[in-house]
Parts: C-alpha cells; sequence; structure tokens
C-alpha cells in the first residue's frame, strides 16, 4: 500500500474535529514498561486520569507502547492494549499508539523486562526506555521479532475506530543513533503498511538543524500526516509549523511540545493550534514518576531539582488539581466545555 494521496488525507481530516490531548503516561508509571507489564497496568488510575483529561475538552492521547513487554507477554499485551483502548474510549479519547522509540534519557538505558527501577529524585525522566532499544535494533537477528511486533499490534487493530492513526518511530535518530535508525524506520512503515489500515500513519520529526534534512525528507515522504516536535518558543514554533504545511500540503500534527521555560507556551500555543486546526499533544498530563514536570538540565548530570520554579511539561497535578488555573480555564474555553 502506498502514502495516503494528498486529496485523501485532506479530506480525512476535514472530518476530524480539532485535535488536543497530551502524551500520556499513567502518574504511576516510570515508563512504557511499567506503563504495559501485566501486573503494573493500572486500569483504574487510567480511567481516572482520561476522564480529567476529558473534563479539560481534551479527545485524544498519545501512548508509547513496548516491545519489550510484547516480546515477553505476547497476547498478554495485546489483550492489555486492548482494554486501554476500550478505557479510552468510555473517556471519549482516540488514541495515537508509538510501536518504536530511540529516546533513552539518562543513562541510556536498554528496555528489560520485570520490576522498573524507581525514579531518581530530582532527575527528569530518569528511567525512560526505548523500544525496542539498541540492542535488539542492531541485531540482525531480531529484525523478524520487530516485524512480527508491529504485525501483531497493526493486524489487530487495522480496522480500529478507536485508534487515530499510527506514530509509527518516535524521535528516530535520537540518543546519539542519527542514522543507525534509518533501516528499521523504513522497514516499520513497510511492514504497517502491508496490513491497509484504515488509519493514517507518520513518524515524528524532531530535529530541524542542517545535519538532519535529508532524514526529515525521508521521514516527511513516508508519513501521510506530518509530525512534528517542537520546544521552541512560539514564534518559532509557529514558522516551523507553517513552513511544513506549506512544503507539504498535508495536515500538521504537533506530537510533542510544552516547555514553560523556553516560551513554548500553552497560553499562546493552544490558540493557534485552534485556529490553525493543528493536532496538538503536549508532553504530559499529570505530574508522577517519570518527574517530567522538572526540567531536562537535570539530566545526563545536571544540578538535581526537585522543586522548580517553572514546571516544564505537565498540567495537573496527582490529585487533578491543574498546575496553573489559567492554562485549563483556558483549554476548556477553546474546547468549550
Amino acid at each position: 500500500m502506498q502514502r495516503w494521496t494528498k486529496d485523501a488525507i485532506n479530506a480525512w481530516w476535514e472530518s476530524q474535529p480539532w485535535l488536543v490531548g497530551a502524551n500520556y503516561v499513567p502518574s504511576n508509571a516510570v515508563n512504557n514498561v511499567e506503563m504495559w507489564k501485566k501486573d503494573t497496568f493500572s486500569p483504574d488510575l487510567i480511567r481516572k486520569e482520561l476522564n480529567w483529561a476529558r473534563e479539560l475538552g481534551m479527545n485524544t492521547m498519545r501512548v508509547f507502547l513496548s516491545y519489550t513487554v510484547w516480546k515477553a507477554e505476547g497476547d498478554a499485551f495485546l489483550s492489555t492494549f486492548d482494554q486501554f483502548l476500550s478505557i479510552a474510549q468510555a473517556c471519549g479519547m482516540k488514541i495515537l499508539p508509538i510501536l518504536f522509540d530511540d529516546c533513552a534519557f539518562d543513562g541510556g538505558a536498554d528496555p528489560f523486562y520485570g520490576p522498573q527501577p524507581d525514579p531518581v529524585p530530582g532527575v527528569h525522566n530518569s528511567r525512560w526506555v526505548p523500544s525496542p532499544g539498541a540492542r535488539v535494533q542492531d541485531d540482525p537477528a531480531m529484525a523478524a521479532s520487530c516485524r512480527e511486533y508491529v504485525d501483531a499490534v497493526i493486524g489487530a487493530h487495522r480496522t480500529d475506530e478507536r485508534i487515530l492513526a499510527w506514530d509509527l518511530f518516535n524521535e528516530p535518530g535520537n540518543s546519539g543513533r542519527k542514522l543507525q535508525s534509518l533501516p528499521l524506520m523504513v522497514h516499520a512503515f513497510s511492514w504497517a503498511r502491508s496490513h491497509d489500515p484504515i488509519q493514517p500513519m507518520c513518524c515524528s520529526i524532531w530535529r530541524m538543524d542542517e545535519d538532519w534534512l535529508g532524514m526529515n525528507r525521508v521521514m516527511a515522504e513516508l508519513s501521510d500526516v506530518i509530525n512534528l516536535h517542537c520546544y521552541a518558543n512560539t514564534e518559532y514554533t509557529k514558522q516551523v509549523i507553517e513552513h511544513a504545511a506549506a512544503a507539504s500540503g498535508r495536515p500538521i500534527f504537533v506530537t510533542e511540545w510544552l516547555h514553560r521555560p523556553a516560551g513554548n507556551d500553552p497560553m499562546q500555543l493552544w490558540p493557534y493550534f485552534k485556529e490553525k486546526k493543528i493536532g496538538a499533544w503536549q508532553w504530559g498530563l499529570v505530574q508522577g514518576r517519570t518527574q517530567t514536570h522538572l526540567s531536562w538540565e537535570t539530566m545526563n548530570g545536571g544540578e538535581k531539582d526537585d522543586s522548580p520554579a517553572l514546571w516544564q511539561h505537565d498540567l495537573l497535578l496527582p490529585d487533578g488539581r491543574p498546575y496553573r488555573e489559567e492554562e485549563t480555564a483556558l483549554l476548556k474555553r477553546l474546547t468549550k466545555i
């Protein structure tokens, strides 16, 4: 199957509401392994937190799946994911699942199945792990297993209307991998399209500097919608979006944003995203074990800080109260709730 035509994807986009949501990890999960592992999966908490999101007017969540949990649990993982989709549907959410991910933050650890370590105090996202991880990705003998994972997930949900779209690879080339991840990214699109899913697919363009232009071109040419990450100030974010929209003629998803200290501000960006009908998933819903309310500067040997003057990411405190009342009030106005 080929990439959706511009006419087809824009017609699909016209049928969608303004998509607004978050990158969602339950507040009791330190990473995607802990989120999906059958003995730590938390349906009651997920239901509660997604209902909080719905009260804000959100209608979609982006979630990181885990090759590691699928490899260990097989059909049990697929059942857990199906349960999650049903919870999300009951809360009014469509889901943007991510299959592969190159992000390996502080320490760059490979994923493993089993109890996950507690977060490092004062450090942003200290236990995040990639999917499938460098060890698997760089072993030619594991290519068949990576395909089986794509086939299992997308094959089971190729006509599932609870799935908004597929985000096949988050930030390919991150963690110093650069072009090492290009083969798996290209294969992922081929494997996924072989199932002829009803949902469009994409992967995230996350670096805008000249060294990444070739990689970005490949990602854009494979994707049905253009998927961007931008944590820069509001004006630069707008420039990136408007350039991508003009160059591609396709819908724009901004699947990662929100960096308050850098001027990447919801008070300015939510109204812009709605006016331009840009799909928007900011990083983080509820402050929790990922500690993404802390600054990136606490990572990789930076100074630890448990109490930042200004949160970087996340919208809600663990009890569901807003971090900033003016932000959540604005979102409710924009979504008419």
